[in-house]
């Protein structure tokens, strides 16, 4: 496996909360300790699975102070409306001892311009220029980040080392294509659930940022494994592989909506995770039939899933 930060499987925090709806940061870090205890590379905090825009600059800093102090390898997201913010982040995270960063684009004012993005890239790099980072490319941010921009940045930035992308399969492979196999010092990180053995086998994927791994870590974890053994070529692994993401993939299919957190919370507290029951807004709810979906859903896989790992002797 790579020494990069930016390999293996790093899973995307959710931000438990307490019952005034303020970030319960000891629950926050028992699961970056647990999920990292269990084999995966690193945590995201806070990228969109963090509920960024509904914590204010303090709060998201705290968690991230918490998780290093616990020795909790961390890769800090920097989304925010305004660059000054995403900056005291970057400035933050490389202070109090992250290892790396998820650099966001700037999003409501000016976030189509591709001049706005290089400057707020560019602010954002330079504020920690001795953490590596990754661009998070995602069509939710509208702003797509091309070859051009990205090679541009990385010639003035060398802590520029890679692409998290999160836009599936087509733009999975116009970033292996066209940015990250001009050289191995470039890692291309999958950003959605649904595309890790596309990610792995058909981009050159280094690494997997998962939703759905805080809930499923373990199964996950082995869905990665599976994928980097069919990326050398591995014809069993690659059946494997594809019999997991298959069984996964209504579970998996939650990261592509707007309701991500609020499925991948329910998971875990099926899980009993009870800490991650509610949410910062008090209307920010699954309705019923959702619950029952999500539910029904998580139990068939799990059945699946005991079934299929027994016939593999690795239950």
């Amino acid at each position: 496996m790579s020494d990069s930060i930016f390999s293996g499987c790093i899973p995307a925090l959710m931000t438990p909360c307490t019952a005034q709806r303020t970030p319960d940061y000891d629950a926050l870090v028992a699961k970056g300790r647990e999920l990292v205890d269990l084999g995966m590379r690193a945590v995201v905090y806070c990228g969109s699975m963090g509920d960024w825009p509904l914590l204010s600059e303090a709060q998201r800093q705290e968690g991230v102070a918490r998780l290093v102090a616990a020795g909790v390898p961390v890769i800090v997201g920097t989304g925010a409306v305004n660059s000054k913010e995403a900056v005291s982040h970057a400035a933050h995270a490389a202070k109090v001892g992250a290892q790396g960063l998820m650099v966001i684009p700037r999003v409501l004012s000016r976030g189509t311009s591709s001049s706005a993005q290089r400057a707020h890239f560019s602010a954002i790099l330079a504020a920690a220029p001795e953490l590596p980072a990754v661009i998070y490319n995602s069509p939710y941010y509208g702003f797509a980040t091309r070859a051009e921009l990205f090679f541009a940045l990385r010639e003035a930035f060398p802590n520029l080392v890679g692409f998290k992308e999160f836009g599936g399969a087509e733009d999975l492979r116009y970033a292996a294509e066209h940015i990250t196999s001009q050289d191995d010092d470039v890692s291309l990180m999958v950003g959605v659930d649904t595309q890790v053995v596309h990610g792995f086998v058909d981009c050159n994927a280094s690494g997997a940022i998962t939703g759905v791994g805080n809930a499923l870590p373990r199964e996950v974890l082995k869905l990665v494994e599976l994928s980097r053994q069919a990326a050398t070529g591995d014809p069993e692994a690659r059946r494997l592989a594809l019999e997991l993401e298959r069984a996964l993939a209504v579970l998996s299919s939650f990261d592509e909506g707007a309701d991500l957190v609020l499925y991948y919370k329910h998971l875990m507290v099926l899980n009993g995770d009870s800490e991650y029951r509610l949410h910062f807004n008090e209307s920010d709810a699954l309705t019923p039939a959702q619950q029952r979906y999500a539910e029904t859903q998580y139990a068939q896989f799990r059945a699946w899933y005991a079934r299929w790992s027994a016939a593999l002797g690795t239950a």
